[in-house]
């Protein structure tokens, strides 16, 4: 009853590992909602909003008529799917268990697990409402062509590399600011509905606008994604590298962050609270 059960060898602790990934990958999914039909359906309803709200918005500034060789609806989900990505992906590692939870007395859980469950949770539910979205939209509405699928789908897998990344770092900070990480995230994410430029045909912008994005990777992801999406848009003025490079960092700080901060555990981190 009181037994430790240990793994054999490297290859039952990886095994185990990743058993323990799988399950808390599931618990983080259904921690939205009881049935995951229904958390499923929520996200997608969030997508159908926001296309409908900027569709409106474009139509009635005027901005829909600017010359796009390509379908308008499937411009604009490019850049929400990857808009919606990146901040579901920073709020569910932020939201994340850290090292104080009471999960964390089952071993053998630990952080890395429940970053890495909410991370690849966030990721599962994404795909699958990029995927409903667009087969609904294909069969019921318009017929589209998605230039190179498979890179497309690398560019939503940036996004949520990066969103990971700043995610990791946020969540290294949470404990030592609770209130500054909380604030700033929701600034995030708000500032991006404009900053991460999926309004906007890159291309098109005057030098004193791009500047004025050019810092936020998401800004060159989307515009790198649209590439892949339409076989007349060629991306001149992003990077491809930029954001993974900025993810890399991110991931590489957050992690260094994520392993002091869990040195210094402690219960009464949330007792003032």
């Amino acid at each position: 009853m009181f037994k430790t059960v240990r793994p054999s060898s490297s290859l039952h602790s990886a095994v185990v590992i990743l058993e323990l990934i799988y399950h808390a990958t599931v618990r983080s999914i259904r921690q939205q909602h009881g049935n995951a039909i229904v958390a499923l359906g929520i996200n997608i309803l969030t997508v159908i909003i926001m296309v409908i709200a900027f569709y409106l918005f474009f139509t009635v500034l005027g901005i829909k008529s600017v010359k796009l060789r390509g379908d308008f609806l499937l411009f604009m989900m490019s850049g929400i799917f990857l808009y919606i990505t990146h901040i579901k992906a920073l709020g569910a590692v932020v939201g994340s268990e850290g090292p104080a939870s009471p999960m964390m007395q089952h071993a053998p859980m630990n952080t890395a697990i429940t970053i890495s469950s909410a991370a690849l949770g966030s990721l599962y539910i994404q795909t699958l409402s990029l995927i409903i979205v667009l087969f609904v939209y294909h069969v019921g509405f318009k017929p589209i062509t998605i230039y190179q699928p498979a890179y497309a789908y690398g560019m939503v897998l940036v996004a949520w590399f990066t969103g990971v990344g700043a995610g990791l770092v946020l969540l290294a900070l949470k404990p030592w600011f609770p209130t500054f990480v909380k604030l700033f995230t929701t600034i995030y994410q708000r500032a991006n509905m404009i900053a991460s430029g999926k309004m906007f045909v890159v291309n098109m912008l005057p030098p004193t606008m791009y500047k004025m994005f050019a810092w936020n990777p998401l800004f060159h992801n989307i515009d790198q994604a649209r590439g892949y999406v339409f076989i007349n848009y060629f991306p001149h003025k992003t990077s491809l590298m930029y954001p993974i490079y900025i993810g890399i960092c991110l991931v590489m700080l957050g992690l260094i962050g994520e392993f002091y901060t869990r040195r210094h555990a402690s219960l009464s981190w949330s007792a003032r609270r």
